[in-house]
């Protein structure tokens, strides 16, 4: 029996596309968005979720002494002037929950605690997936 060329290409197809999926599928238990990653955190950290602020502004995460921002790496200036929002409306020190999924997400963790030190900011940084 002779496969013909259209059906080798087509289950070669099949065979990189099965691959393909088995490599960059979500893992089970793992967390992938920005709400999974911070419902985790904040669970684990004390905290309470998505805090409604008198401006309608939401807080990511507030605990007892911190108003935390979550935002992936590639957001991270963004996040420094949304924790110094929160921190200024609840009172609570300002914090940065940075995620990074890649090697250029390290790359922003690194210039956001440069930065962070470079102008004396008081923000705790935690990170997840940002060691390096």
């Amino acid at each position: 029996m002779r496969i013909k060329k259209r059906d080798q290409i087509l289950w070669a197809v099949i065979v990189l596309l099965v691959a393909w999926i088995m490599v960059y599928a979500p893992k089970e238990g793992s967390a992938k968005t920005e709400r999974e990653y911070q419902t985790k955190w904040c669970k684990i950290h004390g905290g309470k979720t998505e805090v409604v602020l008198k401006d309608r502004t939401r807080v990511d995460c507030l605990t007892k002494t911190h108003a935390i921002e979550f935002d992936f790496a590639k957001k991270w200036a963004e996040a420094i002037g949304q924790s110094l929002h929160y921190s200024r409306m609840t009172g609570k020190q300002p914090g940065i929950v940075l995620i990074c999924k890649n090697k250029k997400g390290i790359k922003k963790f690194k210039i956001l605690k440069e930065d962070v030190i470079f102008y004396k900011l008081n923000i705790k940084i935690w990170n997840i997936g940002c060691n390096e």
